[in-house]
């Protein structure tokens, strides 16, 4: 997809911050001074310092107007420095155009976005996965569940993982519960069922016990592809008043590394893990909870 289309005072704008017109004005102003020395004429001489003077004026006003009408936002000093430059280009353009707050970093090749922009970045991180058609189109996703229900009020993120879905990407989610939890019926009841709606869209869904994780593992973070990881360094909450994540475009394979080693494999996989757990969960919410038994299944996890 090419970038938001610019508008004549956009266009007007970048020919006026160009580095050809920058250059074109800067030597007229070194040039203008040497001549009017070189002037035998008091009047020709005269002439050219006014000249001068005039356009180091209107350098000046062109800066000063320029900074407090428009925002200039820093480009990458590479894109080459970015996983996928492609992908990364493509982001960057859509923050420039919808005007996240605080993405200014985002020359650097990560972003801070709080509160209620988080599920919006979220979406577009996504849509432009599909967009860009970068390998793979894979998302590996890690959530610390403390609320399952949270996520399935998130329409437009699951839309958008069911697009990439339909459009034969993949998605493997690895939820992450404390212990304590894991034995409470309320909790096993509403985990279930998110998995089972998970299920239905055709995500890949593990489990892994909180209290087993090593700190760098237990994050909140979602890694788009090879493109992209969004992670969560406060959590937010239902009403997004607040929480804040930041966008890393570099370093991803570092965040893939650790969704991994959770993740596992054979018969240590979080899938297999979430087997475990949820043959056990069910049979008990058919019947009766028992949490000494469902205790006995968590322990082996």
């Amino acid at each position: 997809m090419a970038a938001p289309r610019r508008d004549s005072t956009g266009r007007a704008v970048d020919v006026l911050v160009s580095p050809v017109l920058t250059n074109l004005i800067g030597l007229i102003g070194i040039v203008t001074p040497v001549i009017a020395w070189l002037a035998a004429r008091g009047t020709t001489k005269n002439a050219l310092l006014v000249a001068e003077t005039v356009i180091v004026m209107m350098l000046v006003g062109s800066h000063i107007w320029l900074r407090k009408r428009f925002i200039q936002l820093r480009r990458a000093n590479n894109l080459r420095d970015m996983d996928d430059a492609h992908y990364y280009d493509l982001v960057r353009a859509k923050l420039e155009h919808e005007l996240v707050s605080d993405y200014g970093a985002v020359a650097d090749g990560h972003l801070q976005v709080y509160a209620s922009e988080v599920p919006r970045l979220s979406v577009m991180l996504v849509q432009t996965l599909l967009e860009s058609q970068s390998q793979p189109q894979r998302i590996l996703a890690s959530d610390l569940t403390t609320d399952p229900g949270l996520l399935t009020r998130r329409r437009e993120y699951l839309a958008a993982n069911r697009q990439l879905l339909q459009a034969g990407g993949t998605v493997n989610r690895l939820y992450i519960a404390y212990e304590r939890d894991l034995v409470r019926e309320d909790y096993a009841r509403s985990l279930l069922q998110l998995i089972d709606f998970q299920r239905e869209m055709g995500v890949t869904c593990g489990l892994a016990v909180r209290d087993r994780l090593r700190a760098d593992q237990a994050v909140d973070v979602i890694i788009i592809s090879a493109a992209a990881a969004l992670v969560e360094d406060e959590q937010g909450d239902a009403d997004y008043t607040k929480g804040r994540s930041t966008v890393h475009f570099k370093g991803v394979d570092r965040w893939i590394t650790r969704f991994e080693s959770a993740w596992g494999n054979g018969a240590d996989s979080a899938t297999a893990a979430l087997r475990t757990y949820e043959n056990a969960a069910r049979r008990l919410l058919d019947s009766a909870w028992d949490e000494a038994r469902i205790r006995q299944a968590v322990d082996t996890l």
